[in-house]
């Protein structure tokens, strides 16, 4: 092992095997790690979007009342919608995969770049908030040092999930179990504990309402109400994550996808209503430099009567697991973020080494883009919550938005041979008139405040992958015009095939999925070494990625079609007299498990040459370079080191 090999082991850990049983189970979440791993952006929300909807009531706090119980209803109903999307979609994808298939493609391609949008700025606001929220328990001159510590923080994550989904969520599950159990202590004594407030706040609440509908009118109380819960939409951020990544969870998946977001609507609607309840009872105003649920919950620990220094030690825990709660739902961007990119890849919206995984069987290129870009949106920012909840705060709902609709769009389809049609659709249309008008509302008033930023950041989004798509669209037609030329005629199976002689000359061909390009390969070797080859031998790796490694099904289908596509070269050579015989393999990595094969043959056939072919552009660019990994360049490399011999023969589209 080399000294780089060990290096990597120490800190990512050894490589898994994708066809174990025993590495499925280790790597699937159950509900409860699920809920601590992709549950914590929504919890994680209670600490900024409840007071964002309590302070936009201005002096009309009595509004507050209906504002707890709008914000947990609005929870559950759109937890339920998106019980739909696990049922319907339990291989994963989220609002992508529900705007591409119920809506359209288009669709699907904006609530996609949306979302990238969206975890990249999941990450940044986490670590930012968090880290404001742990300096605030410090002296000023430490203020020097946060930047550093959001952009290391960073770095950290980043190279926590590089371990692996499992392993991050269980480094982070004691922080998450701290915010559980002290929220819900002190939001229980908050509430159960102010009885006398308790009986009084309804009737307090319906008469000060009836006052203000006096003076100003119902269309302008409903107006005012409206506006503050539409500015606190933030609490519902998150809710998504759990059908995004649902082909993560533990068989039986749907059902602990059901079970996961039960645990997170659950926890969220308590947490996020109670809070506001919490400022209404305890009469909670803003102050300098201290949060509002710092004030309340300083409140709270003051009626307990242990005196001054108790106070401050359990303020300081409490906000010391809200930080570090940001901190879990950071992990959620790293989670949640790849996986968007992966199934985005998979439609060929975005290079396709985004779908790869890593010997760790996460998707590594995707987590280094999203820890990459936000560090860069910390840079830029300079770590600045207030400019990042108003980029944070439009995305979230454009997604949701188009995800409803399209569930939507599904169930009124579905009318004539579902049962259960009417209900269904009458929770996604509660969901999606909710979530459209909170996008309206928080659009017009965020955009001069700097909500144009993230239009036009996801526009440039769209545009790069429009770009992308076009011109993987104009190489799958050419390689189908070379597929037509090339594999037109039938090759039937021969039942006595030229047998193999493991001592003549071998010509190995390293082929891929286009049939046109490797009969391509075999007839240039022809004609460069005629009559000299008398076995030809076909192998193929296919990468294990994030779309087929969700089960054994996936795993077989892939096997199947290798199969299928190694025999259609058998049958080519042998009809043509010629000795030939396949193999191939699976993994995560294609060009390691190429090599493996290579040594494979080697050994057997000693007198051997390997062949690949490589497309060839007019007009080559770094664009080109990028969207076209270079796997023959490695193996070249690869194998030379080993002493084996290759030739790259180009193909020109």
């Amino acid at each position: 092992m080399t000294t780089y090999e060990k290096l990597r082991h120490l800190v990512i850990g050894k490589p898994l095997d994708p066809f174990s049983a025993s590495t499925r189970q280790h790597i699937a979440l159950a509900a409860f790690l699920a809920w601590v791993g992709l549950g914590a952006d929504g919890l994680s929300s209670s600490a900024y979007g409840p007071e964002e909807a309590f302070k936009a009531l201005g002096a009309h706090t009595h509004l507050g009342l209906y504002m707890a119980l709008a914000t947990a209803a609005t929870v559950f109903i759109i937890s339920l919608a998106y019980n739909q999307v696990i049922e319907l979609f339990p291989t994963g994808g989220g609002g992508y995969r529900v705007a591409t298939s119920l809506i359209g493609p288009r669709a699907g391609l904006v609530s996609g770049a949306a979302l990238i949008v969206d975890y990249v700025l999941t990450i940044a606001i986490s670590v930012a908030s968090g880290v404001d929220a742990l300096f605030s328990l410090l002296p000023a001159s430490f203020g020097a040092f946060k930047l550093g510590t959001e952009l290391a923080l960073v770095a950290a994550l980043l190279m926590l999930n590089l371990r692996g989904m499992k392993e991050s969520i269980r480094v982070l599950l004691p922080i998450f179990l701290g915010f559980i159990v002290t929220h819900v202590i002190l939001i229980t004594y908050g509430i159960f504990g102010h009885s006398q407030g308790l009986t009084l706040v309804v009737p307090d609440a319906v008469g000060d309402t009836r006052a203000l509908v006096h003076d100003i009118g119902w269309v302008a109380a409903l107006s005012l109400f409206l506006r503050a819960y539409s500015l606190g939409g933030g609490t519902y951020t998150g809710i998504e994550a759990v059908s995004n990544n649902v082909q993560t969870l533990r068989e039986p998946i749907v059902r602990t996808g059901k079970l996961t977001m039960f645990y997170m609507a659950t926890s969220l609607a308590f947490t996020a209503g109670g809070i506001i309840l919490l400022y209404l009872l305890w009469h909670a105003a803003p102050v300098d430099g201290q949060t509002l649920n710092a004030v309340v919950f300083g409140s709270i620990l003051e009626s307990f009567g242990f005196g001054p220094g108790f106070n401050q030690i359990g303020l300081s825990v409490v906000l010391a697991t809200e930080a570090g709660l940001l901190f879990v739902a950071a992990n959620t961007g790293f989670l949640g973020g790849p996986r968007v990119l992966s199934n985005m890849a998979a439609d060929s919206w975005l290079p396709h080494q985004f779908r790869h995984l890593s010997t760790r069987l996460v998707t590594q290129n995707g987590i280094v883009i999203m820890g990459l870009a936000a560090l860069v949106i910390v840079l830029w920012s300079r770590g600045s919550v207030d400019l990042l909840v108003v980029l944070y705060s439009i995305n979230v709902f454009l997604t949701f938005t188009l995800s409803l609709l399209g569930l939507c769009i599904y169930w009124w389809r579905a009318r004539a041979t579902d049962r259960r049609w009417l209900h269904r659709l009458a929770f996604s249309g509660i969901g999606l008139a909710v979530t459209a008008g909170i996008l309206g509302v928080t659009l017009v008033e965020k955009f001069g405040e700097g909500g144009w930023v993230t239009v036009v950041i996801t526009s440039l989004v769209i545009a790069i992958c429009l770009a992308i798509h076009r011109h993987y669209d104009w190489v799958k037609a050419r390689l189908k015009d070379v597929d037509e030329i090339f594999s037109a005629a039938p090759c039937p199976k021969l039942e006595n095939p030229p047998p193999l002689d493991s001592e003549a000359p071998s010509a190995v061909f390293m082929v891929g999925s286009s049939r046109g390009g490797g009969i391509h390969t075999v007839l240039w070797v022809q004609r460069l070494f005629p009559n000299h080859f008398r076995n030809f031998i076909f192998i193929s790796a296919k990468a294990v990625d994030a779309q087929s490694y969700g089960g054994a099904k996936q795993i077989e289908k892939m096997r199947s079609a290798l199969d299928r596509a190694l025999s259609f070269y058998v049958n080519y050579c042998n009809a043509n007299g010629l000795a030939a015989t396949a193999r191939f393999s699976l993994g995560t990595d294609r060009v390691d498990e190429l090599v493996k094969l290579a040594e494979e043959i080697q050994k057997e056939y000693a007198n051997c040459v390997f062949f690949t072919s490589k497309l060839v552009f007019r007009n080559e660019n770094w664009l080109t370079r990028l969207l076209h990994n270079q796997t023959a360049l490695a193996l070249q490399r690869r194998l030379h080191l080993s002493g084996m011999q290759m030739v790259i023969l180009p193909m020109q589209l």
